[in-house]
Parts: C-alpha cells; structure tokens; sequence
C-alpha cells in the first residue's frame, strides 16, 4: 500500500511464499499448456478458475476464460438454461477471485464482461457491492462497478446522488465517493435536470457540503479534492472565447518594406513592424484549445485582398490534435494593389458560422471582429531593421532603458480582452466572481488558525481566478488587480511546507509572475530596452532574465515582442513560445532545458532568426523523458520522408541527430549560439552547418 514502509519477510514466511509460488507455477504451466493448445474443456477451466483465484492479477488465465466461455456458448446456441449457468459459473469465478483480493482489474472487468452479455441476473450485483464497500469503504473499484451497474438496474442519477451523500455522511473521508459526486453532478448539471438547475443554486449548495468537511479536518484531503473540482466548475467559462489577436483591434500598423520606418509618422513597439517577407502573421488567442478555425469560420474584408482568398489557418501547437490556443495565418501584400503611404484597413471576422469548438464540445456562440489599419512605407534607408544588423550580443552594455517618446500620439497600450456583450454571460460572471470572493474570505478566516498546504494552494487558485474574472469582463467593478503579491507568497511558501512538490510550486508561481510583469503597460515596459539605437520604437527587446523562472506564461500579452531576453532562468521547456509569431530574436542561455526536443515550438517560428541556447542541459540526461511526446521518428509521427543522405559529411553519423535535424531543418537562423552544452561537439556543429544554410555566425564565430 502507498506510504506503508516494508520489512523484510520472516523465514516463516519466506517459507510459505516458496511453497504457494512452486504451487502457482505448476498451475501456470498446466494452464498455458491449455491456452497454447486452444483447449476449452471443463478439465481446463477448472485449472483457470484455480488459477485466478490464487493470482486474481493474472490477466492471461482471465483473456484465456473469455475466449473458451465464447467457444463454449457458440456451440449450445440452443439451450438458452445451459448458457445462463455458464455465464453464472462465471460470475461465481470473480466472486471468488474478489474474495481474494477485492481490487483485481482482471476480476471486476470480467464481471462486467459477464454482465454485458445479457445472459445474467443483476439482481445481486448491488448487495454484492454493498459487501465491498464495508470491507472498503474507498474501494474505487467497486465504486467504478457501481456506475456500471446503476444504468443497469434503472437507477436514476439522483438516487445515486443520495447514495455518495449518505456515504460521506458516514464518514467525509471518502475519495471515492467524492469522485462519484462530481460524476453524478456533472450528468444532473450538463443535462439539466429538474432541480438541478440553474446551475448557481446547486453548487453553492454543494460549497456548503464541502465546507462541512474541510472545516472539519482541514488536514482531510478527500474533501478538498471535491472542493477544487467545484471551483472548476464555477470559474470555467463553458463556450470559448476569442481574447487576443495580434494585430491589436484598432491598431495602426505601419510596414516598411527596406528595413526601415519614417519617424516622421507616431510609432510604437507594438505596431511597428519590419515587413521583409512580404507578408505579415495574423495571430487569434483563445481561452481554450479550438479546432475549427479556417476561411469558412475566419473572414477577412481588404481593398487588397480578394474577398474568396482562402486564408490557411494553422494551429500553433507541439501536438497534432488539430486543436491548439492560438491560431496563425500570414497575410501577403501585392505591391501592386497595396495603396503605399495611405491607409489600408483591414477587417477580421470571428464565428459568422457555427465550426469553432472547444474539446468539450462548446462552440464560439458569439460572433465578433475586429480591424486594423496597414501602411505601407518606402522610405530611403537610413537605419538597419534588426534582422539586417551584424551579430547580436546580448551584453547587458548593448540594452538602454525604453523610454515613450514624446513624438508617439498616445500612450502605449496593451491589447485589452476582447470581450463581449452577453448581458447572461455577464450575470454569469457577476455570480462567479461573487462566490469566489467569499470563497477568500472564508479560507483566510482559515487559514489564520492553521498553517494547512492545501488550503494555501486553494487560496492561491481563488485570487488567481477572481484576478481573471476581473480582467475579462469590464462588467465588474473596475479595480487594479491587486493579490499578486499575496499568490507569490502563498507560492514560495508552499515551496518551503511542501519540498517534494517545489517544482510544480515554482511552476505555477512563474506563471502568477509573469502575469504580474504583463498586465499592465507600466510593469511591462520596465523590463523593456532599446537594443544599441536609443531612438523610439527600434529594436525592443523584452528582457526577462534572472528571475528563477520554470515555466513560461501570459504569451498572450507579448505577442507583438520581435526580440526576447530569457537567459539565466530555469527553465526546461518553451511551450507557449510558438504564438510569438514576430519573435526574430530570441536567448535561452543559462536555463535547463535538456534536449533538442524541448525545443519543438522554435519550428511554428517563421521570423526567428538569431537563437541563443549556450550554457544549458542538452545532452547530460542520458533519458530523455520528451522524446516520445515531441514529434519524431520515435513517436512514428514524422521521419518517414527525411533523407540524411543530402546532408553527409565524412565520419559522421546524422541519424545519432535525428532531434536536432527535427527543429532546425526548417528554421532559417543567421546565429546561433549552443556552447556550454555537452551535446556541443564538432561533429553536431558542422551537422548544423550544413542543415542550415542561412547560418552567418554559430558561437560567436562568423562562418565562411
């Protein structure tokens, strides 16, 4: 059992193993005799039933049953009374093996095997259940049997109900039959059945039920598991929602097509963008992973732009889901229809049919758009966008502090939460945020007489959420968020209380930080600096470096970034990075990421060009935990087509880089920086090389 520690055996009882394993073995050889030879006899199935009762976890002897009970049945079609004892023969089986050990995957999936069938009587299956759970009152699996067996006797999910509520009433601490609640519920809420809805009365009549129990033993965490899962279901917003978009609505977004921009026009970090592509990436962030987001969901009005162009939207994601947050298309401009120093608006429009879903099911249930203005600008060189500059050197002597200039018509501004106008999704918002904030007082009162883990990691997830509520619905009260300094404390205290689970502490504390520093202009731009060129708007780079970050967040707000800082962090993995669609620049020196394959969302980056990942991990772990999650020739997802031959060097052996042929063979990098890693050998340097043409400098050195 978990946490149990063990002691070694006795001689006695060394003795008595021996015995029952040399037993046991001389069954399993006589059964897979039997099994080898496909004989279903009684003879053998008597051997089985011996088997699995002495070893109920044996799954071969329980596959070995079914196919010789299906064998059995085929040829008494006729006599419907001798296939009714067979298939109880067989209930009797389990019931034995259960008798031995009541927690037998084996035993409780043949049972409903049996069930299924159709041949057997229920009757009993609800007293036989009722005998487990006094042996076990936690016994998941005959929990698990029980929301099997339910439909089976006609059992209505309120019955049910009842049933958890009298159990807990028994005795709170109770896992499974929390579990079972929040199953049953969730069935009574979707389906919305006769006093079950409006949702808002249930659960706050079910806060009051786990109230009872966290409030009685706080240290109990049977009750706080339930406790979380309501918080879900209060704080989660049921439809997707579509919250930012890169260009900002109502944006001015002045292009050059030569690297540089006319200072003459009002300019901002934000807007300004180098177009050396000929294209520029149209970026949807959305509550949730969707899937659906194409040109029959996605419209897009242009003077520029025909009305039937096809726009391909890609999900920016590792996985291939086909669901993903954030969403990119790239709009090209013809110079020969672009109106160049005038205004050329363009508008987007979101859900005008139905198509953009959530995983759960939900679709995007309010339409919405939003524009921008594009100009076009071909002034006379006189200043190198970054892209076109010599190397980059991320000293801290090359950074000066951003300052607004004077000569910008408006104050920097963030893109604000697209929000809509849903007077019952307001409402909605209204009550959650209510109950949230009565939730923190409750747990403070709480947490101001016992110095208790999990009701700190609660309370931390109740700002957190009520921080969110407040900045996505302008119906609310408008106040600065405030409890980000309250959450980081929760966090490093947690990290101090609760040691084996620091890194998911870290994690989520990087995250409320990282949503401190983005959440408004202010915050943001102190950590903003001009690279080499003092003047306004050029080369901005976001430097987030030194601050023990883990995990990365809040990428919503930074989606106009073209150059960023993360070096000497802790991190060991980039995701989130890809919907950084204008990121050119980009330092990740000094962290801890292990492998090339943490590194997958560099390949949804189209305009990065300089990358530094000097002075990490890659190649140390001899076990690389990522390398059947990325997509590789391991996880059979990609590979098929590569051909290495087109990239041979003498002496070495390409396929031993299969994870970094996988990132950089797309990449179109300049500079590169992979020092200080083990994996950093000769060998994978001239393999480099040669993937990536384009290469100009790699460690500091330029190439010839």
């Amino acid at each position: 059992m978990h946490g149990r520690p063990r002691k070694p055996p006795s001689p006695e009882e060394e003795k008595a193993y021996d015995i029952k394993a040399s037993k046991l073995r001389a069954l399993q050889s006589q059964f897979l005799q039997f099994h080898h030879d496909q004989i279903y006899t009684k003879e053998a199935l008597e051997v089985c039933a011996k088997l699995v009762e002495s070893n109920p976890e044996y799954i071969p002897a329980w596959n070995y049953r079914k196919l010789a009970v299906e064998c059995i049945v085929s040829q008494l079609e006729s006599d419907p009374d001798a296939i009714k004892a067979i298939f109880g023969e067989e209930l009797k089986v389990t019931e034995r093996a259960l008798a031995k050990n009541y927690k037998s995957y084996g035993a409780w999936y043949h049972r409903k095997w049996v069930l299924r069938k159709g041949h057997s009587s229920i009757d009993r299956e609800l007293e036989l259940l009722k005998l487990f759970l006094q042996q076990d009152t936690r016994n998941f699996h005959a929990w698990n049997y029980r929301r099997f067996v339910a439909p089976l006797k006609n059992r209505s999910d309120e019955e049910e109900l009842q049933f958890t509520t009298d159990m807990i009433n028994g005795n709170f601490s109770n896992y499974s039959a929390w579990h079972n609640r929040s199953v049953l519920l969730s069935h009574l809420l979707e389906n919305k059945v006769e006093g079950y809805f409006p949702k808002e009365k249930v659960l706050t009549e079910e806060n009051e039920l786990a109230h009872q129990a966290l409030f009685t033993d706080p240290y109990d965490q049977s009750g706080w598991f339930y406790h979380h899962w309501l918080l879900n279901q209060i704080v989660k917003i049921e439809t997707p929602l579509l919250v930012y978009t890169w260009p900002p609505p109502g944006s001015n977004l002045k292009l050059s097509v030569d690297g540089c921009l006319d200072d003459s026009l009002p300019l901002s970090p934000i807007t300004s963008f180098h177009l050396k592509t000929g294209q520029i990436p149209v970026v949807l962030y959305f509550s949730e992973a969707v899937e659906g987001v194409n040109s029959s969901t996605i419209t897009l009005e242009s003077s520029i732009h025909d009305t039937n162009t096809e726009l391909i939207w890609s999900p920016l994601s590792t996985n291939n889901s086909g669901r993903a947050q954030a969403w990119v298309t790239h709009l090209s401009f013809p110079e020969e229809k672009f109106h160049f120093s005038q205004a050329n608006p363009i508008k987007v429009t979101i859900g005008h049919s139905e198509g953009i879903k959530s995983i759960s099911g939900f679709t995007l249930s309010h339409p919405m758009y939003f524009e921008f203005i594009v100009y076009l600008q071909t002034t006379a060189p006189h200043h190198a966008d970054l892209q076109s500059l010599d190397m980059i050197t991320w000293g801290d002597e090359n950074f000066l502090t951003y300052e607004v200039h004077p000569k910008e018509s408006s104050q920097i501004k963030l893109s604000d939460p697209l929000k809509s106008s849903d007077d019952n999704g307001s409402m909605a918002y209204r009550w959650n945020a209510e109950t949230i904030t009565s939730e923190i007082a409750l747990f403070r009162e709480l947490l101001s007489v016992t110095d208790c883990k999990i009701g700190k990691l609660t309370l931390a997830r109740l700002l957190t959420a009520l921080d969110a509520m407040i900045s996505y619905d302008k119906t609310l009260e408008s106040k600065e968020v405030v409890h980000f300094e309250e959450v980081l404390e929760l966090y490093s205290d947690l990290m101090k209380l609760d040691p084996p689970h620091s890194q998911f502490y870290k994690d989520e504390h990087s995250l409320v930080l990282l949503q401190q520093l983005t959440s408004n202009p202010e915050s943001l731009l102190r950590h903003c600096y001009n690279y080499r060129d003092p003047s306004p708007s050029r080369n901005i780079c976001l430097r987030l470096c030194n601050l023990s970050l883990s995990r990365i967040g809040s990428v919503k707000q930074l989606l106009w970034i073209q150059m960023l800082d993360l070096s000497h962090n802790q991190l060991r993995s980039i995701e989130g990075l890809d919907a950084m669609q204008l990121l050119s620049c980009l330092n990740l020196s000094n962290n801890k990421i292990g492998s090339f394959s943490a590194l997958e969302p560099l390949k949804q980056l189209q305009s990065l060009r300089a990358l530094n990942i000097s002075y990490n991990e890659i190649g140390a772990h001899s076990v690389d935990t990522r390398r059947y999650l990325c997509s590789s020739p391991l996880s059979h997802t990609v590979g098929s087509d590569w051909n290495f031959g087109e990239f041979e060097i003498d002496g070495i052996d390409f396929t031993n880089y299969w994870e970094a042929f996988s990132i950089f063979k797309d990449l179109k990098l300049t500079q590169l920086e992979i020092i200080g890693n083990v994996v950093a050998e000769e060998k994978i340097k001239l393999f480099l090389v040669k993937v990536m043409p384009a290469l100009r400098w790699l460690d500091g050195v330029e190439l010839q």
